[in-house]
């Protein structure tokens, strides 16, 4: 686990370029992240000073110098630096090495032994959470990619004619660059999937894309792996335990994986089925010989788990449950007391690392629990996310699970009538945006998914009613063109649309917000690598195949509903029957808290009139009744634009951007 950054220059300078200044400039770009690499730092400029390269590292697998990056092969033509972990390096080490003189044991190091076998195919071979960058020197090939869901960042732009890649955008202004809002993508909330950002020209590798320039000419981005769900109408020939138990040989083999590491590690624990989950495989197989990191007890170990704690009384704390279940498998639960002056104290850092404004203080809680993690000499922990967008977790997949009966598994079927009129029940039950903004063309494209209807819309920004003019494109239409055409096929004509929206799902706010505000970006902030086995592709390909009902369950008797049936009966041996029977609730802070609080106080300071004529693109007469309502009136909705405001005002700050206008400037 690492950072990386790198340069591609687009002109053939006709003087010689000084090297010194130009590792300077990689240095410098490394310095806005040297919080996610302690322990090494190496930099590479090819001979003309065109291409550059800058890592620094987090030794969790061979901390020895030999691990150090950049790598180059020995014939010194193809150079690489790459941040993640990658789970099957020894099988390749092992098919590789009549090929390959591998310098020590990184598993980072596969990848320019992969390339070279495979070309740019080798990276359907990798299992794991990676960003890489690689530069061929014989082909003048430059190459950055990113990992199949996203869960490392890789963001690029362009200055002065030169390409900029690197694992945090703050990186870039090292090297020249001036940061302003891109409007259009804020009117349009396009920041939230696909490639771009809040900042002007500059973008994401897209989740399982890579990028491109071939002999410094354009860039392309190309996709290289894609979800994949069965046609709707195909009957499933297996049974439900033959699926349960191909769902737990998956599940555990991902676990395992993620155990191996050269140092410390542990578990993150809430009191909700997925991390359950993960704690539980892990202590079944430590008990059954494996080792869990570096500790050379194996079966005699103790199981770390950590544990955010918010306040009692706030209706958000799950600590009492998580303990119940640390001392059912017998691990050693730390409870990290998370009050709001922990969360004042922790809030504008969440939001400078992450670099991913939500609407809710849950990344700031992940922020000091990678602290406490960290103090611990902890350096990876093992997660859940990914669960909900894979098994039906959601309670707003409900409508779509509804929407059309599941042909796949008649087992799950009952009178067309009822299920009509559930979904009936349930739709004004849930609908909150009725018909305003609604765009219909939009709609028929992402086959009338209500949970891409409520993304679409996913905004908590009083705009001021100048940016209507560079509202043009629907957030709706947005977001179903942000898909591929063949994709948006496969939505109208293939995929059942519980199938629908979880792809949705795993393009957006998974991708988006959860990964990054209270993912990688914040767990690294204290040097902790996270690893989510249930973003392991084999699980989720195995995953994405299984029936929309055993996913989402409904018995037609008592009209309920039973989210992650599937998973629920997978992982029932390694957890507890509180846990198996417990509803569905989401990881997320409080928010009502107290006039003249440390949050208040903070937010009074950040949403002042002077910060929001500042950021130019924001009401403040709104933002001002937001404000009021937030504290003085207890209003949640209030407060999460309050939030989401006090988010985008520290992110003026600290990264200096100008003031976002009306006029020509606005429209590039």
């Amino acid at each position: 686990m690492c950072g990386i950054g790198a340069f591609l220059d687009f002109h053939n300078h006709s003087q010689p370029v000084s090297h010194q200044q130009l590792e300077s400039e990689i240095d410098n770009g490394l310095d806005f992240i040297k919080h996610r690499g302690p322990d090494a730092r190496g930099k590479w400029v090819n001979a003309d000073g065109r291409v550059g390269l800058g890592h620094i590292r987090l030794s969790i697998v061979d901390p020895s110098p030999s691990g150090n990056q950049p790598f180059h092969d020995s014939r010194g033509d193809i150079h690489a630096v790459v941040n993640g972990e990658l789970y099957d390096h020894e099988r390749y080490r092992e098919q590789l090495a009549s090929e390959f003189d591998f310098k020590g044991n990184s598993d980072c190091e596969i990848v320019i032994a992969l390339y070279k076998h495979y070309g740019a195919s080798f990276l359907s071979h990798l299992r794991g959470e990676f960003a890489l960058v690689l530069w061929d020197a014989k082909r003048e090939l430059f190459f950055a990619a990113r990992d199949r869901y996203g869960i490392k960042s890789l963001y690029y732009t362009l200055v002065n004619n030169r390409l900029l890649v690197a694992t945090e955008m703050k990186s870039f202004l090292a090297f020249g660059w001036k940061p302003e809002w891109c409007i259009r993508s804020l009117r349009s909330l396009s920041w939230q999937h696909g490639s771009n950002t809040f900042f002007k020209g500059v973008y994401n590798i897209r989740p399982g894309h890579y990028l491109l320039s071939q002999s410094f000419g354009p860039l392309e981005q190309t996709e290289y792996w894609d979800c994949e769900f069965p046609d709707k109408r195909t009957l499933e020939p297996r049974s439900e335990e033959e699926i349960i138990l191909g769902l737990r040989k998956h599940l555990l083999e991902a676990v395992k994986l993620r155990l191996r590491a050269d140092v410390p590690a542990g578990v993150y624990l809430s009191g909700g089925l997925d991390s359950t989950a993960v704690a539980g495989m892990v202590s079944h197989l430590m008990k059954n010989g494996e080792r869990l990191g570096n500790n050379p007890d194996g079966l005699k170990s103790q199981l770390h788990c950590f544990t955010v704690q918010f306040d009692r009384g706030s209706g958000y704390d799950e600590s009492d449950v998580a303990e119940r279940t640390a001392t059912w498998l017998g691990a050693n639960c730390h409870l990290v007391p998370v009050d709001e002056a922990v969360l004042a104290a922790g809030f504008e850092d969440t939001i400078w690392f992450s670099e991913s404004p939500l609407p809710d203080l849950c990344g700031v809680g992940k922020l000091a629990l990678a602290e406490a993690v960290h103090k611990e000499g902890i350096k990876v922990v093992l997660t859940g996310e990914g669960a909900d967008e894979h098994f039906g977790g959601y309670s707003y997949l409900r409508l779509d699970a509804l929407a059309e009966p599941d042909l796949s598994w008649p087992a799950a079927q009952f009178p067309e009538s009822e299920r009509l009129q559930m979904h009936e029940k349930l739709y004004r039950q849930v609908d909150s945006s009725g018909s305003v903004g609604r765009v219909e063309s939009a709609e028929r494209m992402l086959n009338g998914s209500f949970y891409g209807q409520e993304m679409a819309y996913f905004n908590f920004l009083p705009f001021a009613s100048w940016t209507d003019l560079y509202a043009s494109v629907p957030p709706h239409t947005a977001l179903a063109e942000s898909f591929s055409g063949s994709t948006r096929d496969r939505m109208m004509n293939k995929w059942h649309l519980l199938h629908t929206s979880e792809y949705i799902s795993i393009k957006t706010f998974l991708s988006t917000f959860i990964l990054r505000n209270a993912g990688d970006n914040v767990d690294m902030v204290h040097q902790v690598e996270s690893r989510p086995p249930f973003l392991d592709h084999r699980v989720t390909e195995y995953a994405n195949q299984i029936p929309p009902s055993l996913k989402m369950s409904v018995d037609p008797v008592s009209k309920t509903f039973r989210d992650k049936h599937i998973l629920r009966e997978a992982v029932k041996p390694f957890i507890p029957d509180e846990i198996y029977s417990r509803p569905k609730r989401s990881y997320a802070a409080p928010v009502r808290y107290p006039k003249d609080g440390p949050l208040c106080q903070l937010f009074n300071q950040l949403v002042t009139e002077e910060n929001v004529k500042k950021l130019g693109f924001v009401d403040w007469g709104k933002a001002k009744d937001n404000l009021h309502k937030a504290f003085e009136g207890s209003d949640d909705m209030a407060f999460r634009f309050t939030l989401t405001l006090a988010q985008f005002v520290v992110l003026m700050q600290r990264f200096g951007v100008a003031t976002c206008c009306p006029g020509p400037n606005a429209l590039s």
